[in-house]
């Protein structure tokens, strides 16, 4: 059995921001729910899937949620709180979102791109970007889980010897062919008959 991340509270040394390990799943940690009792919630994040537990009003909920159905990973702007200033954040975003993830907070966007990228990856769930008109969307087109480009121009052969034989051709040796052909005649056959 595989040890297990914890996360919570305050983390020491020099980095004082959010990060959870992509490549390090399975994840037990908490976070802040403004709709639970004492504010918290805590999420085992799996590759499969997200267990959510908190209690509403002294009842504890656990909710089960495949990571599937989770809409993809998204790039936020995080909101100044206090004296804290604002940042960015990567998040596991869901239709409801009350079940979104935050996976990774800084205050410069560094490595933002990089835990996108990896955490999208790894979960197998898209990447998602705010449009101008508050959607999420997938930044680059795709045809499934297959990210598509317009394909690059074909290059064009400028070199000097470009219009000599290929070298393969030049490696052949003609077949040789005899002047006439062997032809038999008035000979004697000998078959084994009866």
């Amino acid at each position: 059995m595989r040890p297990q991340t914890e996360l919570g509270g305050g983390s020491a040394g020099s980095s004082r921001s959010a990060r959870l390990d992509p490549l390090d799943l399975p994840v037990r940690f908490t976070a802040n729910d403004a709709a639970a009792d004492e504010r918290t919630r805590h999420i085992e994040l799996h590759r499969e899937r997200v267990i959510l537990r908190r209690a509403v009003q002294g009842m504890r909920i656990a909710l089960n949620v495949p990571v599937q159905a989770f809409r993809g990973v998204s790039i936020r702007l995080a909101e100044e709180l206090g004296e804290t200033p604002a940042g960015v954040a990567v998040f596991l975003e869901h239709l409801d979102p009350a079940l979104s993830i935050e996976l990774y907070s800084a205050e410069n966007s560094d490595d933002v791109v990089a835990e996108w990228q990896l955490w999208s990856r790894v979960l197998g769930v898209p990447m998602l970007l705010k449009g101008a008109d508050g959607e999420l969307r997938q930044p680059f087109p795709h045809i499934g889980a297959v990210r598509c480009k317009a394909p690059t121009p074909r290059r064009r052969r400028r070199a000097a010897l470009h219009r000599r034989r290929p070298k393969f051709l030049v490696r052949r040796r003609p077949g040789v062919t005899r002047a006439q052909a062997l032809v038999h005649q008035g000979e004697r056959e000998i078959i084994a008959r009866n």
